[in-house]
């Protein structure tokens, strides 16, 4: 039998320094192979920045980024093509239900090295009737050049403009007459959101389907998680006292006289008198960013 290791007895693989003489074996190997994950495992490209974690799913292994506040996404080396899932801050309440922010997935975006400016929409702020008479829309979230729109604010004074939900990623709901906020404000195909709710429901919309009643608009669930097994986001804020049923919307809407979630986009929810102080705030988006790495 042919022995290399007798022929040439410096070569031995005992005597082969890791990635420095592994062209002895795989001649052919590029190096970008080697140091990117190709030939001895690892992510596909090397990245910084959020929340990092990795789990396994039939077989495959995948690599996330968690941003739960604006940050940088920093590529050092290698391009991958991403999963992206971009949640916008939830609406603020007045005595309607703050509308969900926008919840948008990609699949194939293209990275390479470079920095990656990640802005994470903050929740909207409850209005109250002396200080502050209306509510506020929640904030944009935006990564990798993709956007989603904050959520519509929730209407505030009974027989006033201020009693109308605001329009968002899905709109906010009305608090005495006329329609809820408009959803989808950024016209995006699938849409990011839904309308808010009427008179007789003043729940915010959420970013899979309007709201019933009272009981705000259910939200979208991911496409990608932290794991194996996602969540849903951008649930619609409920409607006020003076509808029943009401209740949060699933995906995070606050539930009355309650915020949304943190990091999930929910609206958030009715208040019972317009002069709560602090009044609740809408649920802060979330940015994940996930690509598979070598097993």
């Amino acid at each position: 039998m042919f022995r290399q290791d007798r022929t040439n007895p410096s070569t031995a693989v005992s005597n082969w320094r890791g990635r420095h003489d592994t062209p002895k074996a795989w001649p052919s190997s590029a190096v970008s192979s080697w140091l990117n994950g190709g030939l001895f495992g690892g992510a596909a490209l090397t990245a910084f920045g959020g929340i990092i974690t990795q789990y396994t799913d039939s077989g495959t292994t995948y690599r996330v980024h968690t941003f739960r506040g604006s940050g940088k996404f920093y590529v050092a080396s290698g391009s991958a093509d991403v999963d992206l899932l971009i949640v916008a801050g939830g609406g603020g309440p007045g005595k309607g239900g703050g509308g969900a922010g926008g919840v948008r997935h990609k699949t194939g975006v293209a990275v390479s090295a470079g920095t990656y400016t990640i802005t994470v929409g903050a929740g909207g702020e409850g209005g109250i009737w002396t200080s502050k008479p209306q509510a506020s829309d929640g904030g944009n979230t935006s990564a990798l050049g993709f956007t989603t729109t904050g959520g519509g604010k929730g209407g505030m004074y009974t027989g006033s403009s201020y009693n109308l939900g605001g329009a968002g990623g899905s709109g906010g709901g009305t608090n005495y007459s006329g329609s809820g906020g408009a959803g989808n404000a950024g016209g995006y195909t699938p849409v990011e959101g839904f309308q808010g709710g009427n008179s007789s429901s003043t729940a915010g919309g959420g970013a899979s389907a309007s709201p019933v009643v009272g009981v705000g608009g259910a939200g979208l669930a991911g496409m990608i998680g932290i794991s194996a097994t996602t969540r849903t986001y951008g649930g619609g804020g409920s409607g006020n006292n003076a509808v029943s049923p009401r209740g949060a919307g699933v995906g995070g809407g606050g539930a009355l006289d309650t915020g949304g979630v943190p990091n999930t986009g929910g609206g958030g929810g009715a208040k019972t008198t317009a002069s709560t102080d602090p009044p609740p705030y809408g649920g802060t988006g979330i940015v994940l960013i996930r690509y598979e790495v070598a097993a």
